[in-house]
């Protein structure tokens, strides 16, 4: 068998020997051994090709990445991980508000809260490999670098998940070679130090996905859910979550919004997307995520029907709220910053250029770092507040005026109305619980609570004036002021009508807001710089210059104040003398829940609990009888324990009411934008007067939060009074412990002081007996030679140290101390009429009847004036009488008397002649009479009787002399609270 194998072998090679003899199998051998000679130098040739493409690929990928810096695996995790997450905005209670203003909206969510259809979509669509690669794709790198060289029309991609997140949080959207091999090194790197859920959930985090239906760019599937579809990524059906990953490729071509909330797409450009996504649900299919029936059902769904309508942004919805909780932001993250840096507060207060830097800080980490800001706002309340606000009918009268529209060239219409600002403030925490920012924050987006710096007028004089003198010990509520006009360096101010009250209690002088008595207290103070007071309360534009202006008692402060400042300060007094910043940020808090910041509250104290009583008790009288807010309680439908105080500023362009009762204080502003127009042109105008259109509105603020917030309200609670708090009597028209002539003359009064700063001790000594004469409707003491019948017996008089001490160092008319005050009617000036010793003017008289009338004498020493009836004087009429005297027949004449007894001449005569005598009656022949009778003579007319005695005659004073005016003055509804620093506004 082997023998016979062997003998085939044998005859096939002799074959083959035998054929390579032929001439053709030579020429064969020869042919084929240049082939393979060649085959094989092509190869040596194409190993060295390729060795020399590869080194220079490798060199020229060397030197595109030889600038990209070797990162650490912690530096590559962080900067993939560290998120541009937009920070959220939360009313009081965690009620969510909105999003903060940013260039792009974000919201974190973990890889476990993300629905499966999303993320098979996502894989199906953008990297069917990410399994299996290592951050890179070969082929499709090769693919997409052919495409470019080529300049294909189709260019397919080829960037994994891993690539397109190292481009999206690492490097940049530059299109280059070079920004493409470091996008490969560092994709191939990060595949080495993240694990691919890792790696999954930052992609779904950071990828865009257009606008929402507010217009807002988007990115990260979780704010691409709600703002598309208004669910969370977890519960995104199939259709949702294939439209959503279809996204990415073209985000503005796709997205079914358009910018700047103009609502949704037309349907035609609605179907980009749509297409799109039945692209995605094909590949979903193809890839083996999804069944035949899914995709089927899925692609024929009408995902339309699921976007959400448009709505308003939280920046339209609550301009005013969402504009100050950022700006409140950015103050307090600039320090939390700074500090940080180991800035202290000092140095980053006192270098605006560093401030400034930390602001620019704070104000990109408060748009991008997710964090969610807890504000006091409560949004019942605000809503309420401001629907009071909109709603209210007497704000007053709109200015308008025409401009050119620089663009257009049109004539625009602008609008000036009077603008409102309102603060709540809860007194104990300082929180702001509500407040009213202005009319239309498309007129005007200043916030008129909170940004706008005002005169306060007459609301200052508790904080400036009266709190300080009482925690000085200068005055206790009941201490007399005087309302009388001075001059203090050049400064005159006025009261309301040109009024002067004389001798007052601080009480009063509070209630009605008279000028002049709360210029002189402040006088008095005035070298304590009472000023400092309120840079405890943080006006934080008081300055003190402001201590340096009389005026600014009156409300006279250089740069004003806004409305929660004034309100806060108010607070100070229902807190017992602590001062308790208000604030509106609760807390921050960053996206993992961290607190970055939370408010404690800083008490500082200012006065003490006996002054804040007694100014808050005070202050209940302006919402009572003469008080400028005595309409208030009639506006309100409940009755909380409530004090308050008006203000008006220089020519009404102000108008404030601010009040507290034992757990919130209310402001309220009304003005127009132009400091300089008036709310008000006096009682002809028609126009409601300022006071009253504050003390509406505030009613209806307090109805409103008494019906939303009761339980902080608390409206049946009231301020205790403290142990040192004490009512002492003291007599009315000095201040002093009332002396036996005081308690006599009935002026002995009793009201609240502080025992541990002033009570009245030192015994009064300014009342003495005295004859008193009027002399124009003023009490002055009478002269040895005043006639008597001229002088009231009994009256009581002051001495002219009283008031001397009582003008202080301001001076003034002493006579007008206790005139035209009832409660001071038989009280007499300290000082002595200025008589000329020049006999007063003569008088003109006339006749009414039977009544003789005359004109008053232009003297101003005249306290009366004598009747004459045929050159007999036969009465007598006082200064203040009615100047008439009922007469009988005669010749009639008047002279006026002054305070030193001297007589003017006779006025001209009167004459009230007799009736004509009626005639004598003939005799009646035939009246019967008996003979031997006579008819009686008729009697003459009785001439009237002449009283010739030359004493005075009293009883024809039939007009008695009046008692001073006691009338009350009008309410504050009616009458205007005075300006301050400017003479009284006269009738229109």
């Amino acid at each position: 068998m082997n023998n016979e194998k062997n003998n085939r072998i044998k005859q096939l090679e002799d074959k083959f020997e035998q054929a390579k003899k032929e001439p053709w199998a030579k020429k064969l051998r020869i042919g084929t051994g240049v082939l393979w000679n060649l085959f094989i130098l092509l190869l040596i040739f194409a190993v060295i090709g390729g060795v020399f493409a590869s080194s220079v690929g490798a060199g020229y990928f060397a030197s595109l990445v030889a600038k990209e810096p070797l990162r650490s695996k912690e530096e590559l995790r962080d900067q993939v991980f560290t998120y541009e997450e937009t920070s959220e905005m939360y009313f009081a209670d965690s009620v969510y508000l909105g999003k903060i203003n940013s260039d792009i909206e974000r919201r974190q969510i973990t890889l476990d809260k993300v629905n499966q259809y999303a993320i098979d979509a996502v894989l199906a669509t953008e990297d069917e490999y990410f399994a299996e690669h290592k951050g890179v794709v070969p082929k499709a790198i090769f693919r997409g670098v052919f495409q470019d060289v080529t300049n294909s029309d189709s260019q397919t991609g080829g960037s994994t998940l891993t690539q397109q997140l190292v481009k999206n949080q690492i490097l940049t959207n530059e299109v280059s070679y070079e920004r493409k091999a470091k996008e490969i090194l560092l994709a191939m790197r990060l595949e080495h130090f993240m694990t691919k859920d890792e790696i999954l959930e930052a992609y779904l985090n950071i990828i865009p996905y257009g606008r929402d239906v507010m217009g807002q760019n988007i990115a990260g599937i979780e704010t691409a859910a709600r703002g598309i579809f208004g669910i969370k990524a977890a519960d995104l059906s199939l259709p949702q979550a294939a439209y959503i990953a279809g996204i990415p490729q073209a985000p503005y071509t796709y997205t079914p919004f358009y910018s700047k909330n103009q609502g949704i797409k037309e349907r035609e450009k609605l179907m980009y997307g749509v297409n799109r996504m039945k692209t995605v649900l094909f590949r979903m299919r193809d890839a083996g995520y999804i069944t035949d029936a899914e995709w089927k059902e899925a692609k024929a769904y009408d995902v339309t029907k699921d976007f959400r309508q448009p709505s308003r942004r939280a920046t339209e919805r609550y301009p005013y709220v969402t504009q100050e909780i950022q700006n409140r932001t950015i103050e307090i993250l600039a320090e939390v910053l700074a500090e940080k840096d180991g800035i202290d507060a000092d140095r980053f207060e006192g270098d605006s250029k560093i401030k400034e830097k930390y602001e620019i800080m704070a104000d990109r980490s408060m748009r991008t770092d997710g964090y969610r800001i807890y504000s006091t706002i409560n949004k019942d309340l605000y809503d309420k507040m401001n629907e009071v606000a909109d709603s209210f009918q007497y704000y007053g009268y709109t200015y308008t005026s025409e401009t050119v529209d620089e663009e257009s060239g049109k004539t625009i219409t602008k609008e000036n109305p009077v603008q409102v600002g309102a603060s709540m403030i809860e007194n104990h925490t300082g929180k702001v619980l509500s407040f009213i920012g202005g009319r239309d924050y498309e007129l005007e987006a200043l916030n008129h609570s909170t940004q706008a710096f005002r005169q306060n007028g007459s609301s200052i004089k508790p904080l400036l004036v009266y709190a300080p003198a009482i925690e000085y010990g200068v005055i206790g509520a009941g201490s007399p002021l005087v309302d009388v006009k001075f001059n203090w360096a050049g400064w005159k101010p006025g009261n309301y009508f040109d009024r002067e009250l004389g001798v007052l209690s601080a009480r009063e002088s509070l209630a009605r807001s008279q000028n002049l008595s709360t210029g002189r207290l402040y006088n008095q103070i005035f070298d304590r710089k009472p000023i400092e007071f309120m840079k405890k309360m943080n006006f934080s534009k008081v300055t003190d210059e402001d201590a340096k202006v009389p005026a600014a008692s009156l409300g006279g402060l250089k740069h004003g104040v806004t409305v929660e400042e004034n309100t806060n300060a108010f607070a100070t007094f229902a807190n017992g003398g602590q001062f308790i910043e208000s604030y509106m940020i609760e807390r921050i808090e960053d996206m993992d829940g961290n607190i970055v910041f939370e408010h404690k509250a800083e008490p500082v104290e200012v006065f003490s609990p006996e002054t804040s009583y007694i100014i808050t008790d005070m202050m209940r009288d302006v919402l009572k009888g003469n008080g400028t807010a005595a309409r208030l309680p009639g506006l309100m439908n409940f009755r909380p324990d409530l004090a308050a105080k008006t203000g008006t500023s220089q020519h009404y362009g102000d108008a404030w009411l601010v009040g507290y009762n034992p757990n919130i204080s209310l402001g309220v502003w009304l003005g127009y934008k132009n400091q300089n127009t008036p709310l008000y042109h006096g009682y002809n105008s028609g126009q409601m007067h300022p006071s009253e259109r504050t003390a509406r509105l505030y009613g209806q603020l307090m109805n409103t939060a008494n019906a939303v917030i009761p339980e902080t309200i608390k409206a049946k609670e009231t301020f205790k009074r403290p142990n040192g708090v004490v009512t002492r009597s003291f007599c009315g028209i000095s201040g002093l412990a009332p002396s036996k002539a005081c308690a006599a003359a009935g002026l002995v009064r009793s009201d609240l002081f502080n025992s541990k700063k002033m009570v009245p001790t030192k015994v009064d000594d300014s009342i003495v007996s005295s004859s008193a004469v009027r002399v124009n409707g003023k009490l002055y003491q009478a002269l040895a030679s005043t006639p008597r019948e001229f002088v009231t017996s009994g009256g009581i008089g002051v001495t002219t140290e009283y008031g001397k001490r009582m003008l202080g160092r301001l001076g003034g008319d002493a006579s007008k101390l206790l005139a035209g005050r009832g409660a001071y009617s038989n009280s007499v000036a300290g000082s002595t009429f200025p008589a000329n010793n020049v006999p007063p003017a003569a008088v003109s008289a006339g006749q009414n009847g039977s009544v003789l009338t005359w004109t008053g004498s232009s003297s101003n020493d005249v306290i009366g004036y004598y009747i004459y009836q045929n050159g007999v004087r036969i009465g007598t009429v006082r200064d203040g009488a009615s100047r008439s005297y009922k007469i009988g027949y005669g010749s009639y004449y008047v002279r006026a008397v002054d305070i030193t007894g001297l007589l003017s001449g006779p006025s001209n005569t009167v004459t009230n002649a007799a009736p004509a005598p009626k005639p004598e009656p003939k005799p009646n022949t035939n009246s019967g009479t008996k003979p031997g009778t006579t008819t009686p003579e008729a009697k003459p007319d009785a001439k009237p009787q002449t009283n010739t005695e030359s004493k005075p005659e009293t009883a024809p004073e039939a007009t008695p002399e009046p008692k001073p005016e006691t009338k009350p003055e009008t309410k504050p509804d009616a009458t205007p609270e005075p300006k301050p620093d400017a003479a009284p506004a006269a009738k229109e």
